[in-house]
């Protein structure tokens, strides 16, 4: 009869692997002592609300966009006369080029809605507070980076829609008086649209990354494995508790399951939801129509803001200045100004300069939770101004000449006095609903903490 040696083999084989790898653990603790480090670490508390993830949500989509802008990069040619034929040969040509193409558009797309929610549930929460400004601060920093290199990637195809958005910042840029002309000419090198291509990908592929890289970690890592992470606060028997788990096991295995769920999540969406198709856009023609009259979601503040400002000129020693198209910019860069230094002014407001470690319900901040809801309702409403466009004239060539091919249609297209009235009507809400949704969401929270 044989002698049954496979499990005594493999005994002997977990064994061995076993002592190997607590000799190995042994001589680096000798050496590096990894354990007085990692011993308190493990047992860190993490909240236990699924709200505490959306940071990791956005950490995970950014390594989605670092990996697929990885593959992009070695086949994309940012050279200005094949930019367009490049991200068509990815697309069409290159074995998975298509399905790349796609994570990476949807990643980024995930990327800026967690950075959003994660801000909103910061911000709401009163997680801002000190000694945790910093934080909130990289964060600030870390979604203005993520919308400029958003706009930059959707720029390098060189289509149709990705040109008439760079010329629209063109448009921008030349707009300021004095030193307009010249920071045109600096990012263009010269006309539009220049050698803007090759100076975009720089920025897209090397300078932003390399920024964020280095703040991601120190905004996700660093600094909350620094500090003391913020808790939410549970009410049972009476008693005010905290409810969390440490680090290892529980956060790391809900830690594993959230990235998990956020590469699936995009990878379905990037192969059952198209979106971006340059071969259809077509290859930028400076005399043609614009693909559609809506830009990428990101960018529809400022396309909506640019639509409501009336097209105010003021003449000025010979120059005609347009104020109209400074309004936009200039109320981003406000946004930013504020949200960037918001602890601290709401400090000096409140007189609150406590230490915080647990976290506030909405409807404890009255005043906050409705500053909050105004200006979302504010964006929303400036937002709303890019899905409706007027219908576009029907244009002719001169005889002898080819006709020009039609407008391809927008979202929502409406009659010029139709297109006119919903724009009043919005420049109307504009300044309305803000006021009023403040005014409800004060009321509200100040009933419920009642």
């Amino acid at each position: 009869m044989a002698t049954p040696t496979k499990s005594k083999r493999r005994a002997r084989i977990v064994a061995g692997s076993a002592k190997t790898a607590r000799d190995a653990a042994i001589y680096l603790d000798d050496r590096l002592p990894f354990a007085r480090w990692f011993r308190p670490q493990l047992r860190k508390l993490f909240p236990s609300h699924w709200s505490f993830l959306l940071g990791e949500l956005a950490l995970y989509s950014f390594v989605m966009l670092v990996l697929t802008g990885t593959f992009l990069t070695l086949f994309y040619k940012p050279n200005p006369g094949v930019a367009f034929a490049s991200a068509v040969e990815i697309s069409l040509e290159v074995r998975g080029g298509l399905l790349m193409r796609q994570l990476h558009h949807w990643s980024a797309t995930v990327f800026v809605l967690a950075i959003v929610a994660h801000l909103c549930r910061v911000f709401f929460t009163g997680a801002f507070r000190k000694p945790r400004e910093l934080t909130w601060m990289l964060g600030v920093v870390l979604f203005g980076l993520v919308l400029f290199e958003s706009f930059l990637g959707v720029s390098l195809p060189g289509d149709q829609l990705a040109m008439t958005g760079l010329r629209q910042a063109q448009g921008v840029l030349l707009s300021i008086p004095l030193v307009g002309t010249y920071l045109s000419a600096f990012v263009f090198d010269g006309g539009f649209p220049g050698n803007v291509i090759p100076r975009i990908f720089v920025t897209h592929v090397l300078l932003v990354p390399g920024i964020l890289l280095a703040l991601v970690p120190l905004h996700a890592l660093v600094l909350t494995w620094r500090q003391k992470h913020t808790e939410r606060r549970a009410t049972a028997a009476g008693e005010r508790t905290v409810t969390g788990g440490p680090f290892f096991p529980y956060f790391a295995i809900k830690n594993g399951a959230t990235a998990l769920f956020t590469i699936g999540a995009i990878a379905a969406l990037a192969t059952f939801a198209r979106v971006n198709p340059v071969w259809e856009h077509g290859e930028y023609n400076p005399g043609g129509y614009p693909v559609s009259a809506q830009p990428f979601w990101y960018f529809g503040v400022l396309d909506g803001a640019q639509r409501l400002v009336p097209g105010w000129e003021i003449v000025v020693g010979g120059y005609v200045l347009q104020p109209g198209l400074w309004v936009a910019p200039l109320i981003l860069t406000a946004f930013f100004g504020v949200l960037l230094l918001y602890p601290f002014l709401e400090r000096r407001f409140t007189g609150d300069g406590d230490h915080h470690q647990l976290l506030d319900r909405p409807s404890q901040a009255p005043v906050r939770t409705a500053l909050g809801v105004a200006v979302i309702t504010f964006f929303t409403v400036l937002w709303a101004g890019m899905w409706v466009s007027e219908i576009p004239p029907v244009m002719r060539s001169a005889p002898g000449f080819p006709q020009p091919p039609p407008a391809p249609p927008a979202l929502l297209t409406v009659q010029p006095a139709t297109y006119e009235m919903i724009i009043l009507g919005l420049r109307v809400a504009v300044f309305v609903l803000p006021v009023v949704a403040f005014l409800v969401a004060r009321a509200v929270c100040r009933r419920r903490s009642a």
